[in-house]
Protein backbone atom coordinates (compact mmCIF):
# COMPACT_ATOMS: atom_id res chain seq x y z
CA UNK A 1 0.00 0.00 0.00
CA UNK A 2 1.45 3.37 -1.01
CA UNK A 3 2.13 6.20 1.46
CA UNK A 4 -0.46 8.31 -0.35
CA UNK A 5 -3.11 5.62 0.00
CA UNK A 6 -2.22 5.13 3.67
CA UNK A 7 -2.55 8.87 4.37
CA UNK A 8 -6.12 8.77 3.15
CA UNK A 9 -6.97 6.01 5.58
CA UNK A 10 -8.80 2.79 4.82
CA UNK A 11 -11.43 2.61 2.09
CA UNK A 12 -14.69 2.15 4.00
CA UNK A 13 -16.93 1.76 0.97
CA UNK A 14 -18.93 -1.41 0.41
CA UNK A 15 -21.33 -2.31 -2.38
CA UNK A 16 -24.15 -4.81 -2.51
CA UNK A 17 -27.22 -5.30 -4.67
CA UNK A 18 -26.02 -2.46 -6.89
CA UNK A 19 -25.99 0.08 -4.05
CA UNK A 20 -22.73 1.67 -2.85
CA UNK A 21 -22.40 2.73 0.78
CA UNK A 22 -19.71 5.00 2.20
CA UNK A 23 -19.55 2.73 5.26
CA UNK A 24 -20.80 -0.79 6.01
CA UNK A 25 -22.57 0.49 9.16
CA UNK A 26 -26.33 0.98 8.71
CA UNK A 27 -28.98 2.17 11.17
CA UNK A 28 -31.55 -0.60 11.61
CA UNK A 29 -35.28 -0.33 11.04
CA UNK A 30 -37.43 0.71 13.97
CA UNK A 31 -34.54 2.27 15.88
CA UNK A 32 -33.81 5.34 13.76
CA UNK A 33 -37.29 6.71 13.10
CA UNK A 34 -37.59 8.01 9.55
CA UNK A 35 -34.01 9.28 9.59
CA UNK A 36 -34.85 12.96 9.52
CA UNK A 37 -35.40 12.95 13.31
CA UNK A 38 -31.69 12.20 13.81
CA UNK A 39 -30.41 14.90 11.46
CA UNK A 40 -29.25 17.20 14.28
CA UNK A 41 -27.85 14.35 16.43
CA UNK A 42 -26.05 12.15 13.93
CA UNK A 43 -23.87 13.15 10.99
CA UNK A 44 -25.87 11.15 8.46
CA UNK A 45 -23.06 11.49 5.93
CA UNK A 46 -20.78 9.47 8.25
CA UNK A 47 -22.90 6.32 8.21
CA UNK A 48 -23.57 3.91 5.37
CA UNK A 49 -27.34 4.15 5.26
CA UNK A 50 -30.39 3.95 7.42
CA UNK A 51 -33.48 1.76 7.21
CA UNK A 52 -36.82 3.45 7.80
CA UNK A 53 -39.37 2.29 10.32
CA UNK A 54 -41.48 -0.44 8.76
CA UNK A 55 -43.94 1.08 6.30
CA UNK A 56 -47.42 -0.37 5.96
CA UNK A 57 -50.30 0.29 3.61
CA UNK A 58 -52.23 2.25 6.28
CA UNK A 59 -51.02 4.05 9.45
CA UNK A 60 -50.72 1.81 12.51
CA UNK A 61 -50.88 2.81 16.18
CA UNK A 62 -48.99 -0.23 17.43
CA UNK A 63 -49.49 -2.19 20.64
CA UNK A 64 -50.54 -0.88 24.04
CA UNK A 65 -47.93 -0.07 26.71
CA UNK A 66 -45.79 -1.37 28.28
CA UNK A 67 -44.23 -2.43 25.00
CA UNK A 68 -40.51 -2.10 25.63
CA UNK A 69 -38.48 -3.28 28.64
CA UNK A 70 -34.83 -3.63 29.53
CA UNK A 71 -33.44 -7.11 30.12
CA UNK A 72 -30.01 -8.48 31.01
CA UNK A 73 -27.76 -7.46 28.10
CA UNK A 74 -30.63 -6.36 25.90
CA UNK A 75 -34.27 -5.45 25.66
CA UNK A 76 -37.63 -6.89 24.70
CA UNK A 77 -39.99 -4.90 22.52
CA UNK A 78 -43.47 -5.38 21.18
CA UNK A 79 -43.98 -1.98 19.56
CA UNK A 80 -46.42 -3.51 17.11
CA UNK A 81 -44.94 -1.95 13.97
CA UNK A 82 -46.29 1.51 14.73
CA UNK A 83 -45.82 3.76 11.71
CA UNK A 84 -47.36 6.65 9.81
CA UNK A 85 -48.16 4.62 6.68
CA UNK A 86 -46.41 4.61 3.33
CA UNK A 87 -48.23 7.51 1.67
CA UNK A 88 -47.73 10.04 4.52
CA UNK A 89 -44.06 8.95 4.58
CA UNK A 90 -43.72 9.74 0.88
CA UNK A 91 -45.51 13.07 1.28
CA UNK A 92 -44.02 14.31 4.56
CA UNK A 93 -40.66 12.64 5.25
CA UNK A 94 -39.13 11.75 1.91
CA UNK A 95 -38.94 15.33 0.53
CA UNK A 96 -36.84 16.34 3.57
CA UNK A 97 -34.59 13.28 3.20
CA UNK A 98 -33.94 14.09 -0.44
CA UNK A 99 -32.42 17.42 0.64
CA UNK A 100 -29.73 15.63 2.63
CA UNK A 101 -26.84 15.06 0.24
CA UNK A 102 -25.54 11.54 -0.06
CA UNK A 103 -27.86 9.91 2.47
CA UNK A 104 -28.79 6.36 1.45
CA UNK A 105 -32.37 5.49 2.39
CA UNK A 106 -33.54 1.88 2.60
CA UNK A 107 -37.31 1.56 2.93
CA UNK A 108 -38.51 -1.24 5.22
CA UNK A 109 -41.72 -2.78 3.88
CA UNK A 110 -44.22 -5.05 5.61
CA UNK A 111 -47.78 -6.24 5.43
CA UNK A 112 -50.13 -8.88 6.77
CA UNK A 113 -50.87 -10.19 3.30
CA UNK A 114 -48.74 -10.33 0.18
CA UNK A 115 -51.12 -7.84 -1.41
CA UNK A 116 -50.39 -5.39 1.43
CA UNK A 117 -46.67 -5.60 0.69
CA UNK A 118 -47.24 -5.20 -3.04
CA UNK A 119 -49.29 -2.06 -2.46
CA UNK A 120 -46.55 -0.53 -0.28
CA UNK A 121 -43.88 -1.34 -2.86
CA UNK A 122 -46.08 0.01 -5.63
CA UNK A 123 -46.46 3.32 -3.80
CA UNK A 124 -42.70 3.56 -3.17
CA UNK A 125 -41.69 2.59 -6.71
CA UNK A 126 -42.49 6.02 -8.11
CA UNK A 127 -40.98 7.95 -5.19
CA UNK A 128 -37.49 9.42 -5.58
CA UNK A 129 -34.81 9.19 -2.94
CA UNK A 130 -34.95 5.48 -2.00
CA UNK A 131 -32.04 3.16 -2.77
CA UNK A 132 -33.59 -0.24 -2.01
CA UNK A 133 -36.29 -2.09 -0.10
CA UNK A 134 -35.94 -4.27 2.98
CA UNK A 135 -38.84 -6.71 3.13
CA UNK A 136 -39.79 -7.69 6.69
CA UNK A 137 -40.61 -11.40 6.52
CA UNK A 138 -41.35 -11.67 10.25
CA UNK A 139 -45.00 -10.65 10.01
CA UNK A 140 -47.92 -13.08 10.43
CA UNK A 141 -49.85 -13.69 7.20
CA UNK A 142 -53.50 -13.14 8.11
CA UNK A 143 -54.59 -14.95 4.95
CA UNK A 144 -52.94 -18.15 6.17
CA UNK A 145 -54.12 -18.32 9.77
CA UNK A 146 -51.34 -16.15 11.18
CA UNK A 147 -48.41 -18.22 9.90
CA UNK A 148 -45.33 -15.98 9.87
CA UNK A 149 -43.97 -15.51 6.33
CA UNK A 150 -40.40 -16.00 7.42
CA UNK A 151 -40.96 -19.34 9.16
CA UNK A 152 -42.67 -21.13 6.27
CA UNK A 153 -40.45 -21.86 3.24
CA UNK A 154 -43.27 -21.85 0.69
CA UNK A 155 -44.78 -18.64 2.04
CA UNK A 156 -41.40 -16.93 2.11
CA UNK A 157 -40.72 -17.96 -1.48
CA UNK A 158 -44.09 -16.66 -2.68
CA UNK A 159 -43.76 -13.39 -0.75
CA UNK A 160 -40.24 -12.75 -2.04
CA UNK A 161 -40.96 -13.75 -5.64
CA UNK A 162 -44.03 -11.55 -5.96
CA UNK A 163 -42.42 -8.57 -4.24
CA UNK A 164 -39.29 -8.91 -6.37
CA UNK A 165 -41.43 -8.96 -9.52
CA UNK A 166 -43.17 -5.77 -8.41
CA UNK A 167 -40.11 -3.89 -7.12
CA UNK A 168 -38.31 -1.34 -9.29
CA UNK A 169 -35.40 -1.30 -6.84
CA UNK A 170 -33.18 -3.98 -5.27
CA UNK A 171 -34.97 -6.14 -2.70
CA UNK A 172 -33.36 -7.27 0.55
CA UNK A 173 -35.31 -9.79 2.65
CA UNK A 174 -35.08 -9.51 6.45
CA UNK A 175 -35.18 -13.01 7.88
CA UNK A 176 -36.73 -14.29 11.10
CA UNK A 177 -34.33 -16.21 13.37
CA UNK A 178 -37.20 -18.21 14.86
CA UNK A 179 -36.70 -21.13 12.48
CA UNK A 180 -35.07 -24.55 12.46
CA UNK A 181 -32.72 -23.79 9.56
CA UNK A 182 -31.90 -20.16 8.80
CA UNK A 183 -29.74 -21.30 5.88
CA UNK A 184 -32.71 -23.00 4.23
CA UNK A 185 -34.86 -19.89 4.58
CA UNK A 186 -32.12 -17.68 3.13
CA UNK A 187 -31.73 -20.05 0.19
CA UNK A 188 -35.49 -19.89 -0.37
CA UNK A 189 -35.32 -16.09 -0.50
CA UNK A 190 -32.37 -16.25 -2.90
CA UNK A 191 -34.13 -18.72 -5.17
CA UNK A 192 -37.17 -16.43 -5.24
CA UNK A 193 -35.05 -13.54 -6.51
CA UNK A 194 -33.91 -11.63 -3.41
CA UNK A 195 -30.91 -9.39 -4.11
CA UNK A 196 -29.68 -9.64 -0.50
CA UNK A 197 -30.78 -10.91 2.91
CA UNK A 198 -30.52 -9.24 6.32
CA UNK A 199 -30.52 -11.07 9.65
CA UNK A 200 -31.30 -11.52 12.40
CA UNK A 201 -34.59 -10.04 13.42
CA UNK A 202 -35.53 -10.38 17.09
CA UNK A 203 -36.07 -13.63 18.98
CA UNK A 204 -39.54 -14.35 20.40
CA UNK A 205 -39.23 -14.01 24.18
CA UNK A 206 -41.15 -13.68 27.43
CA UNK A 207 -40.43 -11.83 30.68
CA UNK A 208 -42.60 -12.24 33.80
CA UNK A 209 -42.87 -9.88 36.77
CA UNK A 210 -42.29 -12.15 39.77
CA UNK A 211 -44.30 -9.90 42.09
CA UNK A 212 -47.45 -9.58 39.98
CA UNK A 213 -46.86 -12.87 38.11
CA UNK A 214 -47.94 -11.10 34.94
CA UNK A 215 -46.01 -10.57 31.69
CA UNK A 216 -43.85 -7.45 31.73
CA UNK A 217 -44.95 -6.70 28.16
CA UNK A 218 -48.63 -5.98 27.49
CA UNK A 219 -48.47 -8.11 24.35
CA UNK A 220 -47.25 -11.02 26.58
CA UNK A 221 -44.34 -11.91 24.26
CA UNK A 222 -41.95 -9.61 22.44
CA UNK A 223 -38.75 -9.58 20.46
CA UNK A 224 -35.41 -9.94 22.26
CA UNK A 225 -32.52 -7.87 20.89
CA UNK A 226 -29.20 -6.49 22.09
CA UNK A 227 -25.83 -7.98 23.09
CA UNK A 228 -27.51 -11.07 24.58
CA UNK A 229 -28.31 -12.39 21.09
CA UNK A 230 -25.02 -11.50 19.36
CA UNK A 231 -23.27 -14.90 19.44
CA UNK A 232 -26.38 -16.59 18.02
CA UNK A 233 -26.74 -13.90 15.37
CA UNK A 234 -23.08 -14.23 14.35
CA UNK A 235 -23.51 -18.00 13.99
CA UNK A 236 -26.62 -17.51 11.85
CA UNK A 237 -24.92 -14.93 9.62
CA UNK A 238 -22.07 -17.36 9.05
CA UNK A 239 -24.49 -20.18 8.28
CA UNK A 240 -26.39 -18.04 5.77
CA UNK A 241 -23.23 -16.74 4.12
CA UNK A 242 -22.29 -20.34 3.38
CA UNK A 243 -25.77 -21.21 2.08
CA UNK A 244 -26.30 -18.36 -0.41
CA UNK A 245 -24.34 -16.40 -3.00
CA UNK A 246 -26.20 -13.10 -2.50
CA UNK A 247 -24.87 -10.50 -0.01
CA UNK A 248 -25.67 -10.87 3.69
CA UNK A 249 -26.28 -7.94 6.04
CA UNK A 250 -25.77 -8.88 9.69
CA UNK A 251 -27.28 -7.49 12.87
CA UNK A 252 -27.90 -8.44 16.47
CA UNK A 253 -26.26 -6.84 19.50
CA UNK A 254 -23.70 -4.62 17.78
CA UNK A 255 -22.56 -1.94 20.24
CA UNK A 256 -18.92 -1.33 19.28
CA UNK A 257 -16.67 -1.47 16.25
CA UNK A 258 -15.30 -4.90 17.13
CA UNK A 259 -18.83 -6.32 17.01
CA UNK A 260 -19.20 -5.05 13.44
CA UNK A 261 -15.84 -6.61 12.56
CA UNK A 262 -17.00 -9.94 13.99
CA UNK A 263 -20.13 -9.99 11.85
CA UNK A 264 -18.16 -9.13 8.74
CA UNK A 265 -15.58 -11.84 9.44
CA UNK A 266 -18.52 -14.26 9.75
CA UNK A 267 -19.64 -13.36 6.22
CA UNK A 268 -21.57 -10.08 6.36
CA UNK A 269 -21.01 -7.46 3.67
CA UNK A 270 -22.55 -4.78 5.91
CA UNK A 271 -24.10 -4.56 9.36
CA UNK A 272 -27.08 -2.90 10.99
CA UNK A 273 -27.09 -1.27 14.43
CA UNK A 274 -30.38 -1.17 16.30
CA UNK A 275 -30.76 -1.56 20.06
CA UNK A 276 -27.55 0.39 20.77
CA UNK A 277 -29.28 3.53 19.47
CA UNK A 278 -31.69 3.42 22.41
CA UNK A 279 -28.81 3.80 24.87
CA UNK A 280 -26.89 6.24 22.68
CA UNK A 281 -28.61 8.05 19.78
CA UNK A 282 -25.17 8.55 18.18
CA UNK A 283 -24.25 4.86 18.39
CA UNK A 284 -24.42 4.24 14.64
CA UNK A 285 -22.07 7.11 13.85
CA UNK A 286 -19.74 6.21 16.71
CA UNK A 287 -19.52 2.59 15.54
CA UNK A 288 -18.90 3.69 11.94
CA UNK A 289 -16.09 5.99 13.09
CA UNK A 290 -14.74 3.30 15.39
CA UNK A 291 -14.70 0.77 12.57
CA UNK A 292 -12.64 3.12 10.43
CA UNK A 293 -10.14 3.57 13.28
CA UNK A 294 -10.01 -0.20 13.82
CA UNK A 295 -9.22 -0.80 10.16
CA UNK A 296 -6.55 1.91 10.19
CA UNK A 297 -5.03 0.47 13.35
CA UNK A 298 -4.86 -2.99 11.77
CA UNK A 299 -3.32 -1.74 8.53
CA UNK A 300 -6.37 -2.62 6.42
CA UNK A 301 -6.67 -0.87 3.06
CA UNK A 302 -10.31 -1.87 2.46
CA UNK A 303 -13.00 -2.72 4.99
CA UNK A 304 -14.63 -4.99 2.40
CA UNK A 305 -11.73 -7.41 2.77
CA UNK A 306 -13.09 -8.39 6.20
CA UNK A 307 -16.13 -10.11 4.72
CA UNK A 308 -15.91 -13.86 5.20
CA UNK A 309 -12.29 -13.70 6.35
CA UNK A 310 -12.74 -15.63 9.61
CA UNK A 311 -10.48 -18.66 9.97
CA UNK A 312 -13.21 -21.23 10.62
Amino acid sequence: MSTAAHSKGPDMRVSFAGVELRSPVIAASGTFGYGIEFEEIVSLDRIGAFVTKGLSREPMAGNTAPRIIETAAGMINAIGLQNMGVRPFIAEKLPKLRKLAGVVVIANVFGFTIEDCLEVIGALNDAEGIAMYELNASCPNTSHGGMVFGTDPALLYELTARCKAAAKRPLMVKLSPNVTSIGQMAKMAEDAGADAVSLVNTFVSLAIDVETRKPRIANVTGGLSGPAIKPIAVRMVNEVSRAVKIPVVGMGGIVRAEDAVEFMLAGATAVQVGTASYADPRAVENIANGLKRWCAGHGMAQVASLTGAALL
